[in-house]
């Protein structure tokens, strides 16, 4: 097949799908991973947007636009061993000579020079089609739909319940806005947790996605329908989720007025993006959409006075006893933007919840079955299982995310490991491929969320110990560190999460073809990768990095 016949059958703009089976169409499993991860990426099935080539986050794209998208697949196509594809913000704009073990592509998204690294600047530069922004998992082609960030949620809601209400979380409310993109995974994965929850968002299609991937269990266009719901849900201690297609602001001074404080209060809209993610409160979906087409500059200035004063009633709900945090998407910075001097009184999820595993070199470790067939992850979920009988917590992630987890695209899954356990499962997912245990390869990879790979003062590294929330020199050693270590595909990303100035980060993808040439790749990468988590904290003085760094010898 050649490449205008492969385009017409996987890649005609908007419709995308990864090829699947154990024929390849590239030169090898090397380039035919990245080539269906990116197609995976795109899926109607996966992405928000295909026709906008966005896969999450409001704005997030696979790649700069159609012709970039079709100009990748050629090149994968014909890329051999020997050469490495480089990917500028979405276009690929070259070829150099590399070695097998070297990663076929490399990609930085959305990086620019400190002092220009603003909204407007990207935005000039996106307009004359010069840049685009990656997100995380969205530009670096390992994006695999909500499942991606439910099993983090999940451990996120889950630690609050062991700190705050003796590890049960049934008979209580939990309160969020956002169900796109990575918000879609919260309902999941607060009932999956014990929790009745309540979501809400203003566009009713982010709702009805979760209904259909068997995310969410209910929605209504109704304030005092929802409510009536959640607190009966409640009373009961029923883990259901609720979907409220209505302003988030809105509906927590609805709640304030109606005496009703959540246990637990977070926020996942795309608040890291005021113009092209928030949508401003008093305004319909459609008016924001023409608003910010025809004056952005109106449109951000009250995206974030509405973020003030969103932040403003999540401010009064923890006054009122509601467990409170800031989920990442940057919401106090801007709601502080907007007027709102106290927006920093809440903290952040990662210093309240899952600082001291990023310590161990835990994070979001995920892989996907190229073959597409689902019996290929359940396979691997038995292996880890059995590779695993101690770890009890994953376990039951894994049992129940069969029963409960739609898959979207390639089947995939998802599951926090550390240091130690990567590096064997990995090792035992190339043994599998050889075997023939699996028909087809399996990729690695994560979200770039992880223990030693991004630099995000109002995130990922929020109040470091030792105060270097803002330092990305580890970022950028994680990077060099798959480089080196043979990593299929990496990737260098600014502003993911939080919005353009304000984090970056590194990704990367290792493939379990069934070869030697992967089993030494996978035993560098899967041990470099969480070890740069524990130097990161080891050196930032925590305790438990320290001990983690002596356990399993990593150098410090």
């Amino acid at each position: 097949m050649n490449t205008s016949e492969f385009i017409k059958k996987y890649a005609t703009h908007p419709n995308y799908k990864a090829p699947t089976g154990t024929k390849i169409n590239a030169k090898s499993w090397q380039t035919e991973a990245p080539l269906r991860m990116l197609l995976n990426n795109l899926d109607a099935e996966v992405a928000e947007n295909p026709q906008e080539l966005v896969v999450y986050g409001g704005t997030g794209q696979a790649a700069r636009n159609v012709e970039s998208v079709q100009k990748i697949i050629a090149n994968l196509l014909e890329l051999d061993e020997n050469h490495s594809l480089l990917v500028q913000s979405g276009k690929p704009v070259g070829i150099v000579r590399s070695h097998p073990q070297a990663p076929r592509v490399l990609i930085a998204n959305s990086n620019l020079v400190p002092q220009w690294a603003t909204w407007d600047h990207f935005n000039k530069l996106k307009e004359n089609g010069l840049m685009m922004y990656g997100q995380m998992t969205a530009g670096s082609w390992i994006y695999i739909g909500s499942q991606g960030i439910l099993q983090g949620t999940y451990e996120t809601f889950v630690a609050c319940g062991q700190k705050y209400f003796k590890g049960d979380l049934r008979g209580k409310l939990l309160v969020s806005g956002g169900l796109g993109g990575m918000g879609g995974a919260q309902p999941l994965a607060a009932t999956m947790a014990g929790a009745t929850f309540l979501g809400v968002d203003v566009d009713p299609t982010r709702i009805q996605k979760r209904l259909d991937t068997k995310y969410i269990d209910k929605m209504t266009y109704s304030y005092k329908e929802a409510r009536d719901w959640a607190l009966a849900a409640k009373k009961q201690g029923q883990a259901i989720s609720i979907g409220l297609v209505a302003d988030i602001g809105d509906t927590l001074k609805n709640l304030l007025t109606d005496n009703i404080v959540p246990d637990i209060l977070t926020d996942q809209t795309s608040a890291h993006d005021p113009i092209n993610g928030y949508v401003p409160n008093g305004l319909t979906l459609d008016a924001a959409i023409e608003l910010r087409s025809k004056t952005p500059k109106d449109y951000q200035s009250r995206s974030l006075k509405s973020m003030a004063r969103h932040v403003g009633f999540m401010l009064e709900m923890q006054n009122r006893g509601s467990r409170t945090f800031d989920y990442g998407n940057n919401l106090r910075e801007f709601a502080r933007q907007g007027g709102e001097a106290r927006a920093f009184d809440f903290p952040g999820f990662v210093p309240e919840y899952i600082r001291l595993l990023f310590c161990e070199g835990k994070g979001p470790f995920r892989w996907a079955a190229l073959s597409g067939d689902p019996k290929d992850i359940y396979t691997t979920d038995q292996a880890l299982i059995e590779a695993f009988p101690e770890n009890k917590h994953m376990i039951n992630w894994l049992q129940e995310a069969q029963k409960k987890v739609a898959f979207q695209g390639l089947p995939c899954r998802i599951c926090w490991l550390g240091m130690g356990e990567r590096e064997k499962a990995g090792l035992i997912f190339n043994e599998l491929v050889k075997s023939g245990k699996v028909k087809a390869p399996l990729v690695i990879g994560r979200d770039h969320l992880d223990c030693g790979s991004v630099a995000s003062p109002n995130r990922e590294t929020e109040g470091m110990r030792d105060g270097t929330d803002a330092v990305s020199d580890w970022p950028l050693l994680n990077l060099m560190s798959n480089a080196s270590g043979g990593a299929t595909w990496i990737s260098f990303h600014h502003g993911g999460g939080v919005g353009i100035g304000f984090s970056q980060h590194a990704g990367m993808v290792v493939l379990a073809d069934g070869s030697d040439r992967a089993e030494e790749c996978l035993k560098r990468v899967l041990f470099n990768d969480p070890a740069l988590g524990i130097m990161r904290h080891a050196d930032a003085g925590y305790e438990k990095a320290l001990a983690m760094g002596e356990k399993f010898g990593v150098k410090i």
